[in-house]
């Protein structure tokens, strides 16, 4: 073999296991792509994966200057198309495989750097960090679903955002425990936690019911090889939101609300007899 196919494959296999070991949902929802979509998907993932866990669980004194580190050896990457990062090296080959925007990388490299110190975000402030946290994510994976197509890409743009907001936005809500109590956070503007109430939560899903509707509209219009995986990942979130709108106010701050896996099963068998009966 090519020695440097062996360190591309070694790159893409570290990218891999690192999503499966974050992520077995999203895990699964990769197993629902066409065997062709799936490495560069890993690799946007163990990318995004690797600068989140620097700004959420690597803290001490050196967390800025390892986040300063990563971003000029993403861009190093990016440039040169390699990396002695496996992850790094990953991502760059597929940044370039399928003509990823570099904006879309500023974006997200701005967010994650604002989670270092920001803990409150107004109502620009927090738009600004769902784009760059979220909805260049599922930009960076929209090349990849319709493999490079420019005016593909251009067409389902809008409905990709939705998808990636929608995404995070009920993350946020999961995670709203967690991120207030041990890392200071309030992502939603206008949130006060000693005051959180069921209209303040009524209006967050709202917003993300919102979303969810408009990211539908683009999912229909995938590629077969990447609808089902995208429409799997979809069904998983909206589960997780509709258990998170049934419980109470006073219960999102009290735990974080999970999908167990034999649920997650049923889902995704659910959607794939869905998608393979034309029902969506």
């Amino acid at each position: 073999m090519d020695a440097l196919k062996l360190y591309d494959d070694v790159a893409s296999e570290c990218a891999k296991r690192t999503t499966k070991a974050y992520s077995t949902s999203f895990s699964l929802g990769i197993r629902f792509l066409a065997p062709s979509l799936r490495e560069a998907i890993y690799n946007i993932y163990g990318f995004v994966r690797y600068a989140d866990e620097i700004v959420d669980t690597l803290h001490g004194p050196q967390q800025e200057a390892m986040f300063t580190r990563f971003k000029e050896d993403t861009y190093w990457a990016l440039d040169h198309g390699m990396s002695s990062n496996p992850i790094l090296h990953a991502f760059a080959k597929t940044y370039t495989t399928y003509g990823i925007d570099r904006e879309h990388v500023d974006l997200f490299l701005r967010s994650m750097e604002w989670d270092l110190d920001r803990t409150t975000y107004d109502r620009e402030g927090y738009d600004d960090y769902i784009v760059g946290s979220a909805e260049v994510v599922g930009l960076m994976c929209l090349h990849v679903f319709v493999f490079g197509d420019r005016s593909s890409y251009e067409r389902l743009l809008p409905n990709a955002r939705s998808l990636g907001a929608a995404f995070q936005k009920v993350n946020f809500l999961r995670d709203l425990k967690d991120d207030f109590e041990d890392k200071g956070r309030v992502y939603f503007p206008g949130v006060d936690m000693r005051a959180f109430n069921a209209d303040a939560k009524a209006h967050i899903e709202r917003e993300i019911a919102t979303d969810f509707r408009h990211a539908y509209e683009g999912i229909v219009q995938l590629p077969k090889e990447s609808r089902l995986g995208v429409y799997v990942a979809y069904v998983y979130y909206q589960r997780l939101f509709q258990k998170i709108a049934a419980l109470p106010s006073n219960r999102i701050l009290e735990e974080r609300v999970r999908i167990p896996n034999r649920r997650k099963a049923t889902l995704f068998v659910g959607s794939y007899l869905r998608h393979s009966f034309n029902l969506l």
